[in-house]
């Protein structure tokens, strides 16, 4: 697993998933390759146009999803449409995520959500940018729903036994997102500053929120 270079930064290394990506390992790494591939055969992409819009993709971070949850925080009005209707509340931010539904899961006190894809790598990349490729990996797509609170402790998340983990699994037309709890003592802060405490990873469910300094809590 790679750490965070692009997201907001927490110093934590998610090194139990890290894998050797000079080879192709995992099917979706394979069927890639061959789609890729058979594109530029059949003359539908070059290979070019495949790398630019790669790379404009690679650009994207979590900035939109933490916005959409910051405001949540601060909104009580506009978390209930969240969590109602994900598309139309997203909307009203300038966002889309589209032909897919968007479900919001809020975190609480006796509840965790914790988001996997178990057949592949089903993510908001609209929201959330690229998925990390420890999100990809097998190991993750099959240990997160047998030993969810082992994973967690390994991602440096500790959930106290007495709070139920719910692990959801994203489909081909269905994205989640989560809405970590708010920390603590965040209650003076500006919506601006509050972004900077939504990690990628807090709205996957393997991560809380910042604390209000910016380090993990």
């Amino acid at each position: 697993m790679n750490s965070h270079t692009t997201d907001h930064e927490h110093g934590h290394d998610h090194t139990v998933f890290q894998k050797d990506i000079t080879e192709p390992k995992e099917d979706w790494e394979f069927l890639e390759i061959a789609i890729r591939e058979l594109l530029i055969e059949k003359n539908v992409l070059s290979a070019r146009e495949i790398q630019d819009e790669i790379e404009a993709w690679e650009k994207k971070n979590p900035e939109k999803g933490a916005e959409i949850i910051a405001r949540s925080w601060v909104d009580d009005d506009f978390k209930n449409r969240l969590l109602s209707d994900g598309n139309k509340a997203v909307a009203e931010l300038g966002f889309t995520v589209e032909s897919l539904k968007l479900v919001a899961l809020e975190n609480t006190d006796e509840l965790h959500h914790m988001v996997v894809c178990t057949l592949c790598s089903c993510y908001p990349r609209t929201l959330l940018g690229v998925p990390p490729l420890w999100y990809k990996s097998r190991e993750y797509r099959s240990r997160a729903v047998r030993e969810p609170r082992a994973v967690l402790r390994e991602f440096g998340t500790t959930i106290p036994d007495s709070v139920e983990i719910r692990v959801v699994d994203s489909t081909a037309d269905c994205r989640y997102l989560v809405i970590p709890r708010r920390p603590a003592n965040t209650e003076k802060m500006s919506e601006a500053e509050l972004v900077k405490l939504i990690t990628r990873d807090s709205m996957i469910g393997t991560a809380e929120a910042l604390d209000q300094h910016g380090q993990r809590s």
